[in-house]
């Protein structure tokens, strides 16, 4: 064995008079603690150096590096010294690989078990993972503990019986895409070892181009091999026994049910730190942590390259609805609940059938086909637009202003939409309007019962002292998207010259075309009635408002509803139903809103912070109403005092807001408020490549 460079000069104190000391390292992976002489001037590739030439196991140590666990830090700069990363005698240093395992729940409620590199920043671990599973954009998702339901905590009395619990939760087998050449077949390895024999798995390539069928957007013969194995997207008969299945009852009771909004605020305070590694906040081998998509605002996503992502998607949006995590109607429930019994029925018939199209197509053929359609899609029928004039909207509607302990309703009033701005008239021919209310920087909130044919939008106009409300109801569904399309519009600073108002009004008209009933129960015969559990499609609050109606059974008529709502969705395709349902859930009032609870400066109670992808929403901590919204477009800067973990948001005008946070750390809404502006920019860019630096700087990566 090769004898240690420093052996040291002991006094008769016991002290050494040449300034080397004792250093102990854990070595994980055998669990032998080796002592070694070190001065303080050593730098750590060194120490690393001679902490292999001392170990008589030969192996390839390439992977792994010191971890510092009072400190929890690693110690990757190889060239530092040990007197430059403060490391004295009293430190226990360990030995420990980058990669480890690591359950992951996938927005679809599976878990796979994947390696992935725990020194990495969590960003980048995304990433990794998101290349490694063909999702694009790995920007929008991110990495979140698990939440722990409080009632369930108090009734378990010992670890063997939480064990069991999260045993039970696992049941099932693992999704297992592919294998690394030295570990078990149930691990995923993502990401590549610095100087190690691993490499990526097949399920992505940098260099290739999809093909894809035009027709429904699915890999053609050339990219199957890629894509068509993986059992993250539909049709492929291996992911079916994995996400296709009804989801039993007991299965939705098990799972975690946010029931107020301070639950889900608690749970947002789990988001992970994108700018640290994770073992810098506690996770440890073989943790669980739960991948989702943490920004809503989807860029670019295209049924032709996002199958897996769009797939994923639908995913969480689906949870999101059956565990109540996001409010809906009981006709949006319907539809909901028949677009998923749809989308399942879809992916069974097409089992087997996943490899459709054995012909081979051209990539460079295909390319420049998707080029024409993409040159050719502006193109109309009805002609060019006049672009020289804004169109306008005028109409009778009726308008209400709700206030505290009033009597008064609707009243009717003569409307012209223009600009940005509504003015509404006594009469048609009144020369001047009593009020004309700019809509740039408003909430707009639908109000929308499609049985009882109540058509209302809710406006909530920022004002100095707070937000004004203003409720608009229209006669029809036509009346009601083209001006519901004019509101979201004007809300962003955009008028209905904007390229987008033709495809917001043909989009709200599809969303309420689907919630339409257009078959009777009776008509529905009992023999041609399928075999479905529509505890499975319908979230609990409507299965208990169901089973108050004693005519028939809940069963029976919760079937018979879905079908009928069905009869709206059945041509659909498999992509275009997946994609229905993603724009339906973001169609809802609360779609996007992530809560915090915060005190703001000055304020001697508590409130609710949300935060979407285009503003703050100051909130009623008790009914989560809006009190007051401040804009990302009118915001100058926002920075957080790290001494006091305050987060302050400068607005014009000079309004000034600052808050801390109660439930999360304020590096969680630092993220989402530079994510967003992030994700903002780019879109407005329309820029493909990821800006790393520039999202890690926004979101506070150098603080």
């Amino acid at each position: 064995m090769t004898q240690p460079a420093i052996e040291g000069i002991r006094m008769p104190d016991g002290h050494y008079a040449d300034g080397t000391w004792e250093l102990r390292i854990l070595v994980t992976d055998l669990q032998q603690e080796v002592m070694m002489r070190v001065t303080g001037e050593l730098h750590i590739g060194g120490v690393m150096l001679r902490l292999v030439e001392r170990l008589e196991m030969k192996k390839d140590w390439s992977d792994h590096a010191l971890w510092w666990e009072r400190k929890t830090t690693w110690l990757l700069k190889t060239h530092w010294t040990l007197d430059k990363y403060g490391i004295q005698a009293d430190a226990t240093l360990h030995f420990t690989p980058q990669h480890k395992l690591m359950r992951l729940q996938l927005p679809s409620m599976k878990y796979v078990r994947v390696k992935v590199n725990f020194s990495d920043l969590v960003f980048k671990a995304v990433v990794d993972i998101c290349k490694t599973f063909n999702i694009r954009h790995p920007e929008e998702l991110s990495l979140i503990r698990k939440p722990q339901d409080s009632s369930k905590k108090k009734k378990k009395k010992g670890g063997e019986e939480n064990n069991h619990e999260e045993v039970t939760e696992l049941e099932g087998p693992l999704i297992t895409p592919t294998a690394s050449p030295d570990s078990k077949k149930d691990v995923l390895y993502i990401g590549p070892v610095r100087g190690g024999p691993f490499s990526s798995p097949g399920w992505y390539s940098k260099t290739m181009t999809p093909t894809y069928d035009a027709r429904d957007g699915s890999p053609l013969s050339p990219t199957t091999a890629w894509f068509g194995d993986s059992p993250l997207a539909e049709g492929n008969p291996s992911a079916l026994a994995a996400a296709l299945p009804n989801t039993s009852p007991e299965v939705l009771a098990r799972m975690y049910r946010p029931q107020t909004l301070l639950d889900k605020a608690r749970i947002n305070g789990g988001w992970l730190d994108s700018s640290r590694s994770l073992m810098e906040q506690g996770i440890k081998d073989n943790d669980i942590l739960m991948l989702r998509f943490k920004y809503y605002s989807f860029f670019d996503l295209n049924p032709k390259y996002d199958a897996i992502r769009i797939n994923q998607l639908y995913e969480q949006a689906k949870w999101a609805i059956l565990l109540e995590d996001i409010e809906c109607t009981e006709e949006e429930m319907m539809m909901f609940a028949a677009l998923q019994y749809h989308i399942n029925k879809l992916s069974l018939m097409t089992e087997g059938h996943a490899n459709h199209s054995e012909q081979e197509v051209d990539e460079v053929d295909a390319a420049l086909s998707d080029l024409e359609i993409a040159l050719e899609g502006g193109r109309s029928s009805s002609g060019l637009r006049d672009i020289m004039k804004i169109p306008e909207l005028s109409d009778y509607l009726k308008m209400f202003r709700p206030k505290k302990l009033t009597l008064k309703g609707y009243k009717q009033y003569w409307f012209v939409f223009k600009d940005t701005a509504i003015s509404y008239y006594r009469n048609k021919d009144d020369p001047r309007p009593v009020q004309q209310i700019t809509l740039r920087g408003c909430e707009v909130i639908p109000d929308v019962n499609i049985a009882a044919q109540k058509f209302n939008i809710k406006l909530l106009v920022p004002v100095t002292e707070g937000m004004t409300e203003v409720w608009l109801r229209c006669e029809s569904e036509k009346q009601y998207a083209e001006w519901m399309a004019a509101c979201r519009l004007a809300s962003k600073g955009k008028t209905m010259a904007d390229s987008s108002y033709a495809g917001e009004v043909n989009s709200i008209l599809t969303f309420l075309k689907m919630q339409n009933v257009s078959l009777e129960p009776q008509s529905i015969s009992p023999q041609n009635v399928p075999d479905i559990n529509p505890e499975s499609f319908v979230c609990p609050r409507y299965m208990k408002k169901y089973k108050a109606k004693q005519t028939v059974s809940v069963r029976d008529l919760l079937t018979a509803r879905i079908l009928e709502a069905h009869q709206n969705v059945s041509h659909m395709s498999l992509v275009e139903a997946k994609m229905r349902f993603i724009q339906a859930w973001q169609s809802l009032p609360e779609f996007g809103i992530t809560h915090f609870v915060v005190r703001f400066r000055g304020a001697k109670k508590e409130e609710m912070m949300g935060i979407a992808y285009n503003r703050l929403i100051r909130m009623d901590l008790s009914t989560g109403d809006a009190i007051k919204t401040y804009r990302f477009s009118n915001m100058k800067q926002w920075n957080v005092n790290w001494e006091v973990r305050q987060v302050a948001v400068e607005f014009d005008d000079e309004m000034q807001i600052a808050f801390h946070c109660s439930d999360a750390d304020c590096k969680v809404v630092h993220e989402f408020i530079g994510g967003y502006i992030f994700l903002s920019t780019r879109a407005k860019d329309q820029n493909e490549a990821l800006d790393e630096e520039l999202f890690h700087k926004l979101t506070g990566g150098w603080a």
